[in-house]
């Protein structure tokens, strides 16, 4: 289970905080760490604050998207306990971890921390299925980058500790990875733009809309290929 967990930083400023995310994750028995576009790695800053951390480090994997650091996970969690006004359910870290620690005996998932100092963007937000809420003092609820991971961390090694999964052979089918949901929301949006349902002047807002409603109904591969297959027939009465 642990190994299907993978911590993702986004647009990291100081490379300190990787440092500390990275010792945060291994005292909890996580090793699987993603940078997205990290303002400075490798760092001997990051190194100091691992402490003893380095073969977290050493095997992060650096990218330069969220969505090519999200590919193969099929569920994915924002550190966000604000969800800007779209619709995408803010649990807490309590509960979030129970769900991170059922549903990664069998598949990806990712959990991913924003900038320091200005969080996760509406993009970042818009791939995950859930937002994470820290219970905190509510005249000052901000953590920072290493606090917020160590508690997480925390959770999701309590979590894995009291969960026991039960797998019933007749509903292995597997749910689709964010490559996938990603391929399929371009075919969604440009079939919608050839029949004119999504124009110009809803097309940001409604795409938007589209993406957390399927993300909440995180559809398996098999539905995916039924939706695609759809999409397909339409596109050739279009081109007819």
């Amino acid at each position: 289970m642990f190994d299907n967990i993978h911590f993702v930083l986004s647009n990291t400023t100081h490379p300190g905080n990787i440092g500390a995310v990275a010792r945060a994750m291994k005292v909890m028995g996580l090793s699987h760490l993603d940078l997205v576009n990290p303002k400075e790695f490798p760092s001997l800053q990051a190194s100091a604050r691992a402490s003893g951390a380095d073969d977290v480090l050493s095997a992060a994997n650096i990218h330069t998207s969220m969505q090519d650091a999200l590919a193969q996970s099929v569920l994915v969690f924002g550190s966000s306990a604000r969800n800007r006004g779209f619709d995408i359910p803010v649990i807490s870290v309590h509960e979030a971890c129970g769900i991170i620690a059922n549903e990664s005996a069998q598949q990806r998932v990712s959990v991913v921390f924003g900038t320091e100092r200005f969080g996760m963007t509406n993009e970042e937000m818009l791939q995950c299925h859930y937002l994470i809420k820290v219970p905190a003092n509510p005249e000052y609820s901000s953590l920072n980058l290493a606090a917020a991971a160590q508690v997480v961390s925390y959770e999701i090694r309590m979590a894995l500790g009291e969960t026991k999964v039960v797998v019933d052979e007749d509903e292995t089918e597997a749910f689709a990875s964010r490559e996938k949901m990603e391929s399929f929301y371009a075919h969604l949006f440009s079939t919608l733009h050839a029949t004119e349902f999504l124009t110009a002047d809803r097309a940001a807002s409604l795409e938007q809309k589209l993406r957390v409603m399927f993300n909440r109904l995180r559809p398996q591969k098999h539905e995916l290929d039924i939706l695609r297959g759809i999409l397909s027939s339409v596109a050739k009465k279009i081109n007819n």
